[in-house]
């Protein structure tokens, strides 16, 4: 393996993120050839969580924008400081100076309020810009954002042109809701991020929840492979996982049956048809056959 994804590597897992080769090789690249990482997969998988540990791996700061459906091109970027607007103009009040001059005053970057678009292209030292959910936004968000990333930089009608004073580290997550743009997808490398395997999942539970019992951490890890199996309407990610076993310990269970998964069924299920799917037609095969792995000592992962 090349030494800088090993480098790297190392660094996701010292800030306690489980990344395979192909997860670390994307970050790596995306950090040498300064491309923006656009990372699909289903809600829950660690998406989000690739950037913040990059930007601790970075030792930089995170700036973080939540897409949502009517998000805009000015409220990605900037906001004017009516307040200090309005307080500035009243100090004026009887002032000799041109109009020009004093709506220049108003309108310079002491009143701008950075959002994080504009916030991220001008730090002193490259950020992290985590643009989350970018599937949320709308099809004119997306195209805005492609001009971003293609030239960053900015124009505010008030100011002018504002160019980047350093390029951000650029990592976009969709949970793909809808589909993108061909031409965002050109312009980025790209990462699916799947459900862990067994192992992986193994691996993530023990080090995310300190404390947890190595037996039941086992259990946990095989029950979330086999309900994964299970066409649901939302399909538990390792968000869950972790948030399960924590409430497992919690409540000081150390090992899976059916009294400590049906207390917890809200922990995994969001919806209330998934929970009475499984408490009615899986939850007790399921059981089954962690028992049967145990019992005939066969691998965990099959």
């Amino acid at each position: 393996m090349h030494p800088e994804i090993t480098r790297i590597q190392e660094l996701l897992a010292g800030g306690g993120y489980v990344a395979d080769r192909t997860i670390a090789t994307s970050v790596y690249l995306s950090i040498a050839m300064r491309k923006p990482l656009l990372i699909e997969g289903a809600a829950g998988v660690g998406k989000t969580e690739v950037a913040k540990v990059m930007a601790r791996a970075l030792d930089t700061d995170l700036i973080r924008l939540q897409c949502y459906e009517g998000l805009d091109a000015t409220t990605a970027l900037y906001e004017w400081n009516y307040q200090k607007q309005l307080l500035h103009i009243r100090l004026l009040e009887g002032s000799d100076r041109p109009v020009a001059q004093r709506e220049a005053e108003i309108f310079s970057e002491a009143f701008l309020l950075k959002r994080p678009l504009l916030d991220a292209i001008t730090r002193n030292r490259a950020p992290v810009l985590l643009v989350d959910e970018i599937d949320r936004a709308d099809e004119e968000f997306e195209a805005f954002l492609l001009e971003v990333l293609s030239d960053f930089q900015v124009s505010i009608p008030e100011i002018g042109t504002i160019a980047a004073t350093t390029v951000p580290h650029v990592v976009l997550t969709s949970n793909r809701t809808r589909e993108l743009g061909d031409a965002l997808r050109r312009r980025c490398l790209y990462l699916w991020i799947d459900y862990p395997t067994f192992e992986k999942e193994l691996q993530i539970v023990r080090r995310k929840v300190p404390g947890i019992d190595g037996h039941l951490a086992e259990q946990i890890s095989a029950f979330m492979q086999m309900i994964r199996r299970v066409r649901l309407e939302k399909t538990p990610g390792v968000a869950e996982t972790l948030d399960w076993s924590a409430a497992l310990i919690a409540l000081h269970r150390e090992h899976l049956d059916r009294d400590a998964v049906e207390e917890t069924l809200g922990v995994l299920f969001k919806h209330q048809d998934d929970a009475n799917t499984v408490r009615a037609q899986w939850l007790n095969g399921i059981l089954d056959g962690i028992k049967t792995l145990e019992g005939d000592g066969q691998p965990w992962n099959q």
